[in-house]
């Protein structure tokens, strides 16, 4: 029965020679395996060429000792760790095979009696050895396929890999894209409201200018008459024209001091446009820019007149903002709410009459500002978008949809302040927003 302890180390070296990988394994091991293929094989003619009854008696144990020694060796081998089960599954011959030996050398009366025990013994480890044979093909058949799907696998992330880097970089150069175009909307939002402010602030002043060179006209006149009422003698009529002149200077001062107030509060908004919170009357600035709002879309439509209502609480503090961009605020708020009462006086004819409103109050420790107008006013679908950024119901080229988006950035992450939204359609419309007081 010896036989068998050879036949499982032949075995176990050949499967030993198919499981090894890569050339650098199959250089470092495969002669070492070949030849103890042939160690074992030359051990085990020598022992049945030499047979006698010494040697049949220690026969079973040096099968077992031969399969030992092999086992022992490579199971200290990295490289066969893949394989460590069915190397394992030797071990139950091997332990048959020393009993066999000692009960054929110490008792053989016992071993001559119960033979058939022995044999089957052996029988059963070597059928369990070709079992685990079977079943580790199939594992490393199913490991085999496992590795090629990996590599399929592997292969397709690859490739997927490389596509979702391209359309990253896409994504990642549109967004780029996006970003830009947004700046240079921004800033053409900010240029429109900058020609608004202008043409406002032109219009404005040309207000003032305009008395004082009547004025200064009519002085003129009737510093002529004064003179023909001098030659003449007639010093009352003289005095009469002379107090006219000067109720004319005085006119003429006050409207002087008007353009020179617009032209200083400009020159103030510009000098300390340095984005930081200052005081602010929030009164003077509500009313400065209701104004100049009015008077930019009256210079682009000399026949559009609105009714301008300001309800100002006299005893609203001074509050820490930063100017310009509340100043913008208001201003895009205004030019709405003209903008709106514009539409529905050319819908609606002479019978309509335009009006915006603001109004200031404190409330607690809020300021609450409200731009209300009598215009076409907004339908619920419309007031959901209202603050979407590029959202506009302006034709083409006449809004960035920027304006009111950037209004509530200003108020809300800004300012810490509200931001709220009221309108019916043909009703007009409420924006109201409250701004901390510190």
């Amino acid at each position: 029965m010896s036989i068998f302890y050879y036949l499982a180390a032949f075995f176990l070296i050949v499967r030993l020679n198919k499981s090894l990988i890569g050339i650098d394994q199959q250089i470092k091991w495969k002669r070492k395996l070949n030849l103890a293929s042939f160690g074992v094989l030359g051990l085990f003619v020598a022992v049945k060429v030499l047979s006698n009854d010494i040697i049949y008696t220690v026969d079973s144990f040096a099968g077992a000792l031969v399969l030992l020694g092999v086992v022992i060796y490579i199971n200290k081998e990295p490289d066969f760790s893949g394989i460590k089960f069915y190397i394992w599954a030797h071990y139950p011959l091997i332990a048959v095979g020393f009993i066999t030996g000692l009960a054929q050398s110490i008792f053989p009366d016992f071993y001559e009696g119960n033979e058939t025990y022995f044999v089957f013994a052996v029988l059963g480890a070597f059928a369990w050895i070709f079992a685990r044979w079977i079943n580790s093909k199939k594992q490393r058949d199913e490991l085999a396929l496992i590795n090629m799907r990996n590599s399929q696998l592997d292969t397709l992330v690859a490739q997927r890999t490389a596509e979702l880097t391209e359309q990253k970089n896409e994504l990642q150069n549109t967004v780029e894209l996006l970003k830009a175009t947004q700046d240079q909307l921004i800033q053409q939002e900010k240029l429109a409201s900058l020609g608004e402010l202008t043409a406002g602030i032109a219009h404005e002043i040309q207000n003032p200018l305009n008395f004082v060179n009547n004025f200064s006209e009519v002085s003129m006149e009737l510093v002529d008459e004064m003179e023909e009422e001098f030659e003449k003698g007639d010093i009352e009529e003289a005095k009469a024209i002379a107090n006219d002149i000067k109720q004319n200077l005085e006119k003429i001062i006050h409207h002087g001091k008007r353009a020179d107030a617009i032209v200083k509060n400009m020159l103030q908004h510009s000098r300390s446009n340095s984005g930081e919170k200052q005081l602010t009357d929030i009164n003077a600035l509500a009313d400065e820019y209701l104004r100049l709002s009015y008077h930019g879309l009256r210079a682009k439509d000399k026949m559009f007149n609105s009714n301008m209502v300001a309800e100002l609480d006299p005893a609203l503090p001074k509050i820490n903002v930063i100017p310009q961009d509340i100043g913008r605020v208001l201003l895009n708020l205004f030019n709405n709410a003209f903008y709106t009462v514009q539409q529905r006086h050319n819908k609606e004819g002479e019978g309509y009459k335009p009006e915006v409103k603001v109004s200031t109050v404190l409330k607690g420790k809020f300021v609450e500002i409200k731009v209300i107008d009598n215009g076409t006013g907004m339908p619920e679908e419309v007031k959901d978008k209202i603050l979407q950024p590029f959202f506009t119901t302006k034709p083409t080229g006449e809004g960035t949809g920027l304006g009111l988006s950037l209004s509530y950035d200003i108020v809300v992450k800004g300012h810490g302040g509200t931001f709220n939204i009221e309108s019916k359609e043909n009703k007009g419309s409420t924006f109201t927003i409250s701004i901390p007081i510190s």
